[in-house]
């Protein structure tokens, strides 16, 4: 059985304020999704809880172990984080299908994208400091969409360019010196 809890943040102040959606239809991104979750958790037979968060104009939900809970949460992450993606996409199906709004909603399981995060950060300032010792571009591995912005995001605060290149589960990101 799991539990949904719910944290409701006020979105930041951005350039893309008009393009990002209200914090009302988030949140009821948010409860379609956890509920199909909890569904899909009772099925499987797994134990974990769900929170919400909306911030930054995103909805934001995470699916942990309760206290003393199933390590079984693993199974839903799979290998290089494929089933957590292919989860995270279902869930968007669900609330497209309820609201007939698309969403932007980001799953994490047992805390799996945080950790990626550092591991992607680490990768960018490889790959930055490669760029920079070389002079030549750096192409990276394939990533999904989500780990790409978060590496364009580091390599640019590193001061560096990057750009996706690539179709389909080939697209990977490629640092260069060209903006520094």
């Amino acid at each position: 059985m799991s539990n949904v809890e719910e944290t409701a943040v006020q979105p930041e102040a951005t350039e893309d304020a008009e393009q990002e959606a209200p914090a009302s239809r988030l949140e009821e991104e948010g409860d379609v999704a956890a509920d199909y979750l909890e569904e899909l958790l009772d099925i499987a037979d797994i134990d974990g809880d769900i929170d919400i968060e909306v911030r930054s104009g995103r909805t934001y939900i995470s699916i942990v172990n309760e206290e003393g809970g199933d390590s079984r949460l693993k199974e839903l992450i799979g290998r290089d984080g494929e089933a957590l993606e292919a989860l995270q996409e279902l869930a968007r199906l669900a609330v497209l299908t309820a609201t007939g709004n698309r969403s932007r909603l980001v799953l994490d399981i047992d805390g799996y994208r945080e950790g990626r995060a550092s591991e992607l950060q680490k990768i960018a300032e490889d790959a930055v400091a490669k760029a920079r010792e070389t002079g030549e571009d750096v192409a990276l591995a394939p990533m999904s969409a989500y780990e790409r912005k978060l590496v364009h995001d580091a390599v640019a605060a590193l001061g560096l360019d990057s750009e996706s290149d690539g179709e389909g589960s080939g697209r990977h990101i490629v640092v260069s010196l060209s903006g520094a």
